[in-house]
């Protein structure tokens, strides 16, 4: 069992005395929401008293963002991330896209929103731009996953000098999507020809559902034994940090609060203690109200976990 954590508003008061440059490790955020614009996102971060957050930089339900960002809104947000001066800002791209089509039409816009999301990205120094693979639709996971690789290439081709890495995210295998698996995360790196521009994210949802067992010690090193060997540590920028609706396995993308769902305390308990993931960003994506209230209790209680 564990303590309910403070309500919102103490809180804040504890987390606001702590200097938004001097945050102490371990790198633990949230998906904040630029809601106001774009800069907004960092009154929400200081708000939640966190180190690291993600982002959308335009709408994730639109192909296109309808007008660029303007210069002063570009130099704004870059002296504000100076000013904040934690840690490493992430970005999710539009859940539209998919770079594993084999349809022309779907491939060519996927990659020409990628493209210009990315730009946006690099454009106000975030760090990690995370995509879902994409989907095979009937033709095979192979097919999807050198799709997927020749898209980046076509893209890291025409960003030559973009900081901005493009972060494979692993999905929970729902449908017919592909980076289930450690393997097809491996393999599609090691098809990118600039395989240093490529990272990976981890959710730990995700990773659940797709049949990645983490809930006690003994199934938590099994997992990441296997992550390591087949792509690295030294890959990992970014874990989404959601607990399951749904059971090991059920490939079903269901978000739920911290110890509240299918991977349950035990879970987020080896997550907050394991050193190999100190210097990673921790990022919640689990559902909130626009006072992100439930934000505060879920970083309270993964705080609480830190022994």
């Amino acid at each position: 069992m564990f303590a309910r954590p403070q309500h919102p508003a103490a809180f804040f008061m504890s987390a606001s005395k702590t200097s938004k440059s001097k945050v102490t490790e371990p790198l633990l955020g949230a998906h904040v929401s630029t809601a106001g614009g774009i800069i907004t996102a960092f009154e929400r971060a200081e708000k939640l008293g966190i180190n690291t957050f993600q982002l959308f930089v335009k709408n994730n339900k639109q192909w296109f963002a309808p007008q660029a960002l303007t210069e002063e809104e570009i130099q704004a947000f870059c002296n504000r991330r100076k000013e904040w001066g934690a840690g490493p800002l992430v970005a999710h791209a539009c859940y539209l896209l998919n770079l594993g089509s084999s349809d022309a039409k779907i491939q060519e816009t996927s990659r020409q929103s990628f493209l210009k999301e990315l730009e946006r990205a690099n454009s106000v120094g975030v760090d990690y731009f995370v995509f879902h693979p994409g989907s095979h639709n009937s033709k095979g996971e192979r097919s999807a996953i050198e799709n997927i690789a020749k898209a980046l290439n076509w893209i890291h081709e025409r960003t030559p000098v973009y900081k901005t890495k493009s972060v494979l995210e692993i999905t929970a295998g729902q449908g017919s999507a592909v980076g289930n698996r450690f393997e097809h995360l491996e393999e599609i790196i090691s098809l990118v020809d600039d395989a240093d521009r490529v990272a990976v994210c981890l959710d730990t949802c995700h990773m659940f559902a797709a049949g990645y067992d983490i809930r006690d010690a003994e199934s938590w090193e099994r997992s990441f034994e296997e992550f390591d060997s087949r792509i690295g540590f030294k890959k990992l920028v970014c874990v989404h940090t959601n607990d399951s609706k749904k059971p090991l396995g059920s490939r079903v993308d269901r978000h739920e609060h911290i110890g509240k769902g299918a991977i349950g305390i035990g879970g987020f308990r080896l997550l907050m203690n394991d050193k190999r993931f100190e210097k990673i960003p921790k990022i919640l994506e689990t559902p909130k109200d626009a006072q992100m209230t439930e934000d505060y209790e879920n970083l309270a209680i993964l705080r609480g976990l830190i022994e």
